[in-house]
């Protein structure tokens, strides 16, 4: 296993830190609601994929503001 030979230096270790940068997901609107939801997945609102209906939607009342 290779071992650095030498301590890199904070500037050096930042530098290659900036890189490591998280993106926002990516949404798409459900056809049938209209509501907000990760593409490929079930809406949570209806529970509709596909043209399909999969779920019950459960809503809870912190949800639904």
């Amino acid at each position: 296993m290779a071992v650095p030979k030498r301590k890199m230096s904070r500037s050096n270790t930042r530098a290659r830190r900036s890189q490591w940068k998280t993106t926002a997901a990516t949404l798409t609107t459900c056809p049938r609601c209209k509501a907000e939801k990760l593409p490929h997945t079930a809406c949570p609102a209806c529970g509709a994929y596909n043209g399909r209906q999969y779920a019950e939607a459960l809503r809870t009342e912190h949800e639904a503001r």
